[in-house]
């Protein structure tokens, strides 16, 4: 398997030569305007995707599947509704999947449990966006395992640290995981998404898996940045375990 982050939560997988494309916001540098719920003016996102319109057009038409876990335009921003082609299969919860054919998606493969799509095994998993009334209103998200052979990477998506995902850990034993840091917050309420406290408590729990931080530096909310996790990272001794991607940057997941 392979990995490249574009932007935020918008990653690139390759599973034995399937790419899958994962919550594409494909919008320009602050097409998405201001952050709301919160005092910030920076228009979003904050940050172009790491290569030009005819890069992403080309990128675009060689992948096999979307993959889209909640529909905040973060992860699903107009521009990808508009640039993806109609037909390519969209993998999804069945919760957001009747909202995702309305817009016009013809092709659409909804996840309630498990699946399996070209021989890779496809689990939905659970996740919390936050807590109290803000959780509530952020409503329901979910992240997905993805397992082929011997190898195996979970993408917890938009969610904080409880105890749901130490169940989906154990459950998946996944080789890989991959959180949205950055702790995001609303001008009210807790962080919607991981601390630098929260991803220390996932490389804890999952002292065998390798850890990847994402979500970071693109939309005005998020409080803390790649240095401010790094040397979250460097301070509990877990260089050898969690890297934080950069944008653009590709990996490769090695089994392990």
């Amino acid at each position: 398997m392979k990995l490249q982050l574009w932007r935020n939560a918008t990653l690139l997988l390759n599973i034995d030569g399937i790419s899958v494309l994962v919550d594409p916001m494909l919008g320009e540098k602050d097409s998405m305007g201001k952050m709301p719920m919160t005092d910030s003016e920076l228009l979003n996102p904050l940050t172009d995707l790491p290569f030009n319109k005819e890069e992403l057009n080309k990128r675009l038409k060689e992948i096999d599947a979307v993959v889209v876990t909640h529909l905040h335009p973060d992860h699903w921003d107009p521009a990808a509704v508009g640039l993806l082609d109609k037909n390519i299969p969209i993998i999804c919860s069945d919760i957001i999947a009747d909202h995702i054919a309305a817009q016009g998606f013809t092709n659409i493969i909804a996840v309630n449990n498990k699946i399996q799509w070209k021989n890779i095994e496809i689990s939905a998993t659970k996740g919390q966006h936050g807590t109290g009334e803000i959780g509530e209103k952020m409503g329901v998200v979910n992240g997905f395992v993805f397992k082929k052979e011997n190898e195996s990477v979970y993408i917890a998506g938009d969610t904080i640290w409880y105890d749901e995902i130490a169940s989906e850990i154990d459950k998946h034993q996944p080789q890989h995981i991959i959180v949205a840091g950055g702790a995001a917050t609303f001008s009210v309420g807790d962080p919607i998404i991981m601390t630098s406290e929260d991803i220390v408590k996932v490389c804890e729990y999952a002292p065998d898996s390798t850890v990847w931080v994402t979500h970071l530096e693109a939309v005005s909310h998020c409080r803390e940045d790649r240095k401010f996790i790094q040397g979250k990272i460097t301070e509990k001794g877990l260089e050898n375990q969690c890297f934080i991607l950069k944008d653009g940057e590709e990996v490769s997941l090695k089994q392990m």
